[in-house]
């Protein structure tokens, strides 16, 4: 039987939950072409739609490390106090008009410090850029929160300055860490001292695994450094054969570490081949924590709606499908569980009732 088609402006409407998004990967066109001549920095285009395109293009290549490369001509714009606090309000404003109600963005400090900002410069600039977009939403009638994740980046070796980061800022609208960068040749186990850390200071983390690099590298973010969820997981199903679950998908399923899934990333990425076929479906289906995600909106041409959007229109989901993995979602956010628990009774279902 074939799902009612859930048309776009209801599908705006409903309150969405974001786990995996990155900060940098996020920017309005118009805002990276007016901050890129305010720095003298060349731009593919100063065209808006050009541009826009042309990240589009230029990250669908089915490489990841050509996609992560995309992401030259965002960070050029971000190493001043200006920049920053700008592409942070803005990112919040534009979840609130998609109707994001929870969100938890992530960004590597140590990349925005070219023009000789601080690590912890950063991280205050950006935590007041995110307050500032909050405030507006709110006053707006569309409130947001959102929580931050700072990154390590895995081929780099301030890890462990960017965990003491997260534990130094969790009061302050931090609220976990990842590792993020090229995934094949640096695997998790490689920072456990970080993870190591992180767990001694009770600040919870995800780990970028099983997007580039298959189940070694789901195996050593859950079994070795212990991360609560996994950004994209998408390759656990090769622990997967006829619906039978390996012990690592098995372990996975059953103790609930979500799958911070990110389809239309993936298809860039060529870690799948169409939305149909995407094994976010399936991984529902068996009872996985599945979390739908965008990754990077402006890299990948997308948005929460556009990605609901084509799971119900490619994929046959229905508006429980899109229900089920928003609380899941909530469920795996790194707060404190009455926030999580007020959320999903005070905002998410009730919005999905009044929206349908």
């Amino acid at each position: 039987m074939t799902a009612p088609r859930i048309d776009t402006e209801t599908l705006r409407r409903l309150p969405k939950a974001v786990l995996h998004d990155h900060l940098d990967g996020g920017l309005r066109p118009a805002t990276v072409i007016e901050l890129a001549a305010a720095v003298g920095h060349t731009l593919p285009t100063t065209d808006p739609d050009e541009l826009a395109a042309w990240y589009v293009e230029a990250a669908g290549s089915g490489d990841l490390v050509r996609y992560i490369g995309t992401f030259e001509h965002t960070l050029a714009v971000m190493q001043t106090r200006e920049g920053l606090l700008r592409v942070a309000e803005e990112y919040v404003l534009d979840l609130a008009a998609d109707g994001v109600v929870y969100a938890e963005v992530r960004y590597a400090p140590e990349l925005n410090t070219r023009a000789g900002l601080t690590l912890a410069e950063v991280v205050e600039t950006v935590q007041e850029g995110l307050a500032a977009g909050m405030a507006k939403a709110a006053a707006a009638g569309t409130p947001v929160r959102v929580g931050t994740l700072l990154c390590g980046m895995r081929m780099f070796d301030r890890v462990g300055e960017a965990a003491e980061l997260a534990v130094t800022y969790r009061d302050a609208g931090v609220v976990g860490f990842d590792i993020a960068g090229a995934e094949d040749g640096f695997p998790p186990a490689d920072h456990l001292a970080a993870f190591e850390h992180l767990r001694a200071e009770s600040v919870p983390f995800t780990i970028h695994a099983g997007e580039a690099y298959g189940l070694p590298s789901i195996h050593q973010a859950v079994q070795v450094c212990g991360a609560q969820r996994l950004g994209h997981g998408v390759r656990i199903t090769e622990d997967i054969v006829d619906g039978k679950l390996g012990r690592l998908a098995g372990w996975v399923r059953d103790r609930r570490i979500a799958l911070e899934m990110c389809p239309t990333s993936n298809l860039q990425t060529g870690c799948a081949t169409s939305i149909a076929e995407h094994p976010v479906t399936a991984l529902k289906d068996l009872g996985f924590r599945v979390t739908l995600n965008t990754d990077n909106r402006l890299v990948s041409g997308t948005t929460m709606t556009r990605e609901m959007a084509l799971l119900v229109e490619e994929a046959g989901w229905t508006a429980e499908d899109l229900r089920t993995v928003t609380v899941n979602a909530v469920k795996s956010a790194f707060i404190p569980f009455d926030e999580r628990k007020a959320l999903i009774e005070d905002v998410i279902l009730p919005g999905y009732a009044s929206a349908l």
